[in-house]
């Protein structure tokens, strides 16, 4: 007589928020029976849990609660006392789409955080200059929580730094700090790199000669910012090769700092980037050579003569 009052009061109670003309003939026909679903779970609950009264053990099951594989239980004892598996079924769809919504906020995120980064190398974002979030989200877009997101990141990076109830100011850098940060790459690197030139074939390097030549063709276009993604990519892949992941974290981490522009020189001229292109192709042409002498000055010589 309980589950038939669950029936009932099933069929008697409001539809959904949004009605059932928002669903199709098909997912309307499945609404009452995930109503008597929810019903017989909600009778199950308030027996065993609330009150503490079990259902009775010699009550037999009604046709809705058989179990889905159509096998009969060997106990109606049994079958009172063991939970409905249609409710646990039908929670599965609503947990799997929770991930769904953090990855694509997440990816708005990352590209937001890309395309700040591009504008800093580009000095679209002058050194000095006091940026809000939601100013730079109405002109990417989106909402101030995701390019807040990616500002702090860079604030980490330090590129920016917070200014309380106003917003980011990008960093003003000197040439002092970008020799410092030339000094601890070359420190990190050059044994590395020589390292590699006694231990790595030469079959190796011709590999990394497409990644030399899309640096040469980013600074013949003087396109500063799809320069400096690719000269991250040539050098990480060199050293990659060394199979030191915290070296490659590190190493990344610092190049990517000595590409944030100068307060005095925003814009690095389109000749320099032209000639730390070329360093590429000769360091290559070293490395296959294995001539360590002319590794370790091209090396120092690149961190040295400009911010890439």
């Amino acid at each position: 007589m309980e589950q038939g009052a669950a029936r009932e009061r099933a069929t008697e109670r409001p539809s959904p928020p949004f009605g059932d003309a928002a669903r199709g003939p098909e997912e309307a026909a499945r609404v009452p029976e995930q109503a008597r679903a929810e019903s017989a779970r909600g009778e199950h609950t308030h027996g065993e849990h609330t009150h503490g009264e079990p259902a009775a053990p010699g009550a037999a099951p009604a046709p809705d609660a058989a179990p889905a594989s159509g096998v009969a239980p060997a106990s109606s004892a049994a079958s009172a006392a063991a939970p409905a598996p249609v409710p646990a079924r039908a929670a599965v769809p609503a947990a799997r789409t929770a991930p769904t919504a953090r990855v694509v906020r997440h990816s708005v995120r990352g590209q937001i955080l890309d395309a700040l980064r591009t504008a800093l190398v580009g000095g679209e974002l002058v050194p000095g200059e006091v940026y809000s979030a939601p100013a730079l989200g109405e002109r990417f877009g989106v909402s101030a929580t995701p390019v807040r997101e990616a500002m702090q990141r860079l604030a980490v990076e330090g590129a920016v730094e917070v200014v309380p109830n106003r917003g980011f100011r990008v960093t003003e850098r000197t040439p002092r700090e970008l020799a410092e940060l030339a000094e601890v790459r070359a420190l990190i690197e050059v044994p590395v790199m020589l390292r590699l030139a006694r231990t790595v074939p030469a079959g190796r390097w011709a590999e990394l000669r497409p990644l030399a030549e899309a640096t040469s063709a980013a600074a013949a276009r003087g396109d500063r910012a799809h320069y400096a993604e690719a000269d991250r990519a040539f050098h990480r892949a060199v050293l990659s090769l060394a199979g030191n992941e915290q070296l490659l974290a590190v190493a990344d981490d610092l190049h990517r700092r000595s590409q944030w522009p100068l307060i005095s020189a925003p814009v690095v001229r389109h000749g320099v980037l032209v000639a730390d292109a070329a360093e590429h192709t000769a360091l290559l042409d070293a490395l296959t050579a294995q001539d360590l002498a002319v590794v370790e000055a091209l090396v120092r010589e690149h961190f040295t003569g400009s911010n890439a």
